[in-house]
């Protein structure tokens, strides 16, 4: 309300009655499938931002593909908060429109998708890894034994695999379970609003363990892959046909292969014509009509296809070991204390990070400690919590894999800052810049 060039919904039907019926019917019945819908721009982790050039065709495919897996259903609810400028939300948009369902559009409040989730009621929520970290952060910091929780959550994969697979349960397994869904799953679910049917993730990678803790509550998150050079979606897990830890089968209509160098590629009527403008990079890209994604993949026997790290991303060590940082990353976030970490060590004697804390934990680490929330940051104490789950994450790996030491930044990152894509994707470029000086003091010996 007073929004500057805002109109009603009252005013745009009034607008929209006096239009001339004839000429809306025939501009439809001119475009063809190859006519440009919309110019999206890519979200710029890796370099400048690129226009990608998406036909209608391109979108009228890819609705159609992901249709057919199911991905939406007549009278579907709905909660939507990723940028309406993310292809993504225009695919869930279209989807939505096309099977006859509603949307419910955040308020532009973090702290208020939880609550909007509990109000809405959705039965499907798509978004992005750093949302279900939240999540999952909030209900497992409040966990009186985690022991008992991480046992809860096996009971839990334990039964769903076997309803799954349409095997009978074991009676004193489904006494454990029983208690587990008292105790822990029905209250997971009550923060998605108690009617969840799926919820998809992508955009970035998520922990194993996340996803499989949210599917032992009962609410399964579906990891996909895809990129704006694919109208959003190429491969997806279905409630159906999932394996956890992969990012799914290509779509119908799609072809994937991995390239001797291990980049997957992609090919398919949903595939983008080329970037605005930048034909060099066009050419870089679209090799004999194969996609050239940049993300390094393997594609198993039954056809899911595992990420297993961006090509521009792969640390290359000085001792030459390649090494994904997501891995360790995705370990760190799992913490309640942590927000987001960089590593750092390409061409370097050893791996370093950058480490932020979770904004939203601040006061009650604070109070733990005597400290007030703006000290926590630079805190030794808190610097201690952050070794231990260094600590953690580097008993999984071998000792060149390990991170030996790192910087707790002074605060998180954000859009603002432009360390952030609107869909939560760290910037690393931006934050190894900003942050060169603390990254060199890492190396110092």
């Amino acid at each position: 309300e007073g929004a500057q060039d805002a109109i009603t919904l009252d005013e745009l039907r009034d607008r929209g009655r006096t239009r001339d019926r004839a000429e809306l019917d025939a501009r439809t019945a001119a475009i063809t499938p190859a006519d440009v819908s919309i110019y999206i721009y890519t979200s710029g982790t890796t370099g400048p931002p690129k226009g990608c050039i998406l036909t209608h065709g391109n979108y009228r495919q890819v609705v159609t593909m992901t249709e057919s897996q199911g991905a939406l259903e007549t009278g579907e609810v709905v909660y939507l908060f990723l940028p309406l400028a993310h292809a993504f939300a225009k695919l869930v948009q279209f989807l939505a429109l096309d099977v006859g369902g509603t949307i419910a559009f955040w308020e532009r409040d973090p702290q208020k998708i939880i609550p909007n989730l509990m109000e809405v009621k959705p039965t499907f929520f798509p978004s992005v890894p750093r949302i279900f970290e939240k999540i999952y952060t909030l209900a497992t910091s409040v966990a009186e034994d985690p022991a008992k929780m991480r046992q809860a959550v096996e009971v839990g994969m334990n039964v769903r695999g076997l309803a799954q697979a349409g095997a009978p349960v074991p009676a004193e397994l489904q006494e454990a379970f029983d208690a587990a869904e008292e105790k822990l799953f029905a209250k997971v679910r009550a923060l998605f609003g108690d009617n969840i049917r799926v919820c998809n993730t992508g955009a970035a990678p998520i922990a194993r363990e996340i996803l499989e803790f949210f599917y032992a509550c009962g609410v399964p998150v579906m990891e996909g892959y895809g990129m704006t050079e694919t109208a959003t979606v190429a491969t997806v897990n279905t409630p159906e046909s999932f394996r956890l830890g992969s990012v799914g089968k290509p779509l119908p209509g799609m072809e994937a292969k991995v390239a001797e160098d291990g980049e997957l590629l992609l090919r398919g009527p949903n595939i983008f014509s080329g970037y605005y403008k930048n034909d060099a990079a066009t050419r870089e890209t679209l090799v004999d009509s194969w996609l050239h994604t940049g993300d390094l993949a393997t594609i198993d026997a039954d056809g899911f296809v595992f990420i297993v790290g961006r090509k521009k991303d792969i640390i290359i060590t000085a001792g030459g070991k390649n090494i994904t940082p997501a891995n360790l990353e995705n370990g760190l976030k799992q913490s309640r204390w942590i927000s987001q970490v960089v590593v750092v060590g390409d061409r370097r004697p050893y791996l370093v990070a950058l480490i932020t804390v979770d904004a939203d934990e601040l006061p009650a680490f604070a109070e733990q400690h005597g400290l007030e929330p703006a000290e926590v940051a630079g805190s030794e104490q808190m610097r201690a919590a952050v070794q231990e789950e260094v600590d953690r994450v580097n008993a999984t790996v071998g000792p060149v894999e390990q991170i030996k030491r790192f910087q707790v930044l002074p605060h998180d990152l954000t859009q603002e800052t432009g360390e952030l894509t609107p869909t939560l994707k760290v910037k690393r470029n931006v934050v190894s810049e900003k942050n060169a000086t603390a990254i060199e003091a890492l190396y110092a010996v």
